[in-house]
């Protein structure tokens, strides 16, 4: 099988990047006006708008089979890693972009001390994008959006579209640490991405969606104070 017989089945709609629903294409719409224009520009476009206007959120974020599809993220305008690459996924697919989405455990500075008490520690299990362009796979993480970033004292992730957006600068200097790969999916795989939570993070989980009763963006305080104390 040639690269292209490969990279052309990796723009079909599946069930999760279910780009032919009216809410992924309401979504490429509000942020493309030519389809047709330089690839990787739009690409890059899409890449900023599931970074900036899908709101970054790990609580009460639903992880069942319906609300991990590309258009029930469109719809809510919401949710975390897991939920936001996928929707980038779905809507570079719909311009014809192969892409594939990508899993691993990362060691992640964008946390609260409440959530790390949930998550078990500052390991966490990753989801980011990869997508075909100009010839090569490049890796993109339209994940922590701008604002929420400024809240942690971090850099916003940026991609142009021909470099991974991967290692997540950090206002100390240090990076996103990526401590193990899972592999590369054509699609979605539910069971595998629900096993690994539910291993990785069991205190985190809330049958098929996460626990609620909490937000990041209003957790930043604490992240702040516990990062100026002293070392004892």
């Amino acid at each position: 099988m040639t690269t292209t017989d490969v990279t052309s089945s990796l723009t079909a709609p599946t069930e999760f990047l279910d780009y032919e629903s009216e809410a992924v294409q309401t979504f490429i719409d509000a942020v493309i006006d030519d389809r047709s224009a330089d690839r990787r520009e739009n690409a890059v476009k899409l890449y900023y708008a599931v970074r900036d206007t899908v709101h970054y959120e790990v609580y009460g974020a639903d992880l069942s089979r319906e609300g991990l599809k590309a258009s029930s993220t469109a719809t809510a305008g919401s949710g975390f890693c897991l939920h936001k690459s996928a929707l980038f996924a779905a809507a570079v697919r719909a311009l014809g972009i192969p892409s594939k989405l990508v899993y691993g455990d990362v060691r992640n500075h964008l946390a609260s001390p409440r959530l790390i008490e949930h998550i078990g520690g500052d390991v966490f299990f990753h989801g980011l994008t990869q997508i075909h362009l100009d010839g090569r796979w490049v890796k993109a993480t339209p994940v922590f959006n701008k604002v929420l970033c400024k809240l942690y004292g971090m850099q916003p992730l940026e991609f142009d579209g021909r470099t991974d957006s991967l290692y997540h600068p950090h206002g100390s200097g240090a990076a996103m640490e990526f401590l193990k790969d899972h592999g590369s999916f054509d699609d979605l795989p539910y069971e595998f991405v629900l096993a690994s939570m539910r291993g990785a993070h069991p205190r985190f989980l809330d049958g098929t969606g996460t626990v609620s009763g909490g937000s990041l963006a209003l957790e930043a305080d604490t992240h702040a104070a516990s990062s100026s104390t002293p070392n004892s």
